[in-house]
């Protein structure tokens, strides 16, 4: 089947968070909304189908996932990257953000250090912050038009220093592969290096792999978890169809705990605070790992030309503006330092100006700051209105 994602729909009035709090957001309901992480591309018709085919099932009572549902995410590991996983590793949640508020406390205790590697995906603050721990900050290192990880510091922030009194009460990492919001897509050398760093110090790594299928070309993820019995046994592996498939609505996630003291710790802990995903969650899940490839190369390639299409208007039309190396996610880290605005100028800029709105960067971290992120996952014709808009507003600087 030929999908067209040129094709603008009406959003509004859908109750869709990107595109109804326009005023709420951005103060202005004609801005372009380009920030939020969902695409403005319909599901893959097979998942469609299948939630059709469900909800015309009139029962609606409490759901556990059948073998089928493992079995596609079992499945799917091995498919894409290779990975054997037993089916009873896989535990289910409704998101990512809170598999992840509960893996920290099932790993830490209040007042243990979790390190971020900002600028860091900003849900990622309160995370630790709302489990008691305070927040170590790795901060990835800007190499040219790139970024790298600084493993002297992380080796600092796990590693017992010379006249610590007691063990270091850094307890984890959340690592983020591809990372939200730079774009980088982690190799596996540069997995491994710091999972020895983390692991040999005694940390658990939580790696957060919810865009892990939204790749360029040319590039290939690996499971963190994948590596070797060492990473395996000392990870919590956060995987979704969200991102995959532009399912965000529907709020399901499979979290991968090979350990079964981290599986049980994991369970207990999220015991009558955190519900199991609804039953369409579920059913999307499985229509997309088994059903949605077709649908999932096509969006990869269009993706890639709407990088193409920013990458060339910005470099030939705004150089002032430096797109980073992209690699991973949908997710562009667009760095505006050189018009010389500090952040509240920038955000109100951008959004009163240019009338197009992207996440403000230092909510990322202070790294972050000068920088804007823009989701490239919508029609062209939008994507170009705004790149318009923006130059515009660049050029009445």
């Amino acid at each position: 089947m030929k999908y067209d994602f040129d094709h603008i729909w009406d959003r509004k009035n859908t109750d869709s968070a990107k595109w109804g709090s326009l005023g709420r957001v951005f103060g202005s309901d004609d801005v372009i909304p380009m920030w939020v992480a969902d695409m403005d591309f319909p599901v893959a018709q097979p998942i469609l189908e299948a939630l059709r085919e469900r909800a015309e099932h009139p029962f609606y009572g409490y759901t556990f996932p059948d073998a089928g549902v493992t079995g596609s995410v079992v499945e799917r590991m091995r498919k894409k990257f290779n990975w054997e996983i037993d089916p009873e590793w896989v535990v289910y949640t409704p998101g990512v953000i809170p598999a992840l508020n509960v893996a920290v406390r099932a790993v830490s205790h209040p007042g243990d250090g979790i390190v971020l590697q900002e600028p860091a995906y900003f849900p990622f603050f309160s995370v630790v912050n709302s489990s008691g721990c305070h927040i170590e900050n790795n901060q990835v290192k800007p190499v040219g038009n790139r970024y790298e990880m600084d493993y002297d510091n992380l080796e600092t922030k796990f590693s017992v220093q010379p006249g610590a009194r007691g063990p270091n009460r850094n307890k984890a990492i959340i690592f983020c592969n591809p990372h939200n919001p730079i774009g980088r897509l982690w190799t596996r050398d540069e997995v491994a290096r710091m999972g020895e760093i983390v692991i040999g110090n005694g940390g658990v790594v939580i790696a957060d792999e919810i865009h892990c299928e939204i790749l360029m070309k040319g590039y290939k993820h690996t499971p963190f978890a994948s590596i070797s019995e060492e990473f395996t046994q000392n990870s919590i592996t956060c995987m979704s169809p969200s991102k995959t498939f532009n399912l965000p609505g529907l709020e399901i996630s499979s979290i991968i705990i090979p350990n079964k003291k981290l599986r049980d710790e994991f369970t207990s802990t999220r015991a009558g605070i955190l519900p199991n995903p609804n039953l369409f969650g579920y059913v999307a899940l499985e229509a997309g790992y088994r059903y949605g490839d077709e649908w999932l190369e096509q969006v990869l390639d269009y993706l890639q030309g709407n990088l193409n299409l920013v990458k060339a208007f910005i470099e030939e039309r705004i150089p002032q503006i430096k797109v980073t190396e992209h690699q991973g996610t949908y997710l562009l880290w667009l760095d505006f330092r050189a018009l010389g605005l500090d952040n509240e100028s920038l955000r109100t800029f951008m959004r009163e100006k240019a009338k197009v709105g992207l996440n403000d960067g230092y909510t990322f971290g202070e790294s972050g700051s000068g920088f804007q992120r823009m989701n490239i996952a919508c029609p062209r014709s939008i994507l170009e209105e705004a790149l318009i808009r923006i130059e515009t507003a660049v050029n009445s600087l």
